[in-house]
């Protein structure tokens, strides 16, 4: 019985999960501000090379 009580009372496996949680949605932010800000420069490196007379990257 005392076993049981423990494996209920116990919050560990909750814990990794949360952490895990919070690691998934930190990577998510991160890829999506990556990917807005690679578009972003492409745009600006697209343009000063336009401007320098060369040809912009695809």
């Amino acid at each position: 019985m005392k076993l049981v009580k423990r494996f209920l009372n116990d919050e560990s496996g909750a814990t990794a999960i949360e952490y895990g949680l919070i690691a998934a949605l930190i990577a998510v932010v991160i890829i999506g501000a990556a990917t807005a800000l690679g578009d972003s420069l492409i745009g600006i490196f697209n343009q000063i090379t336009t401007e320098l007379g060369g040809t912009p990257a695809t």
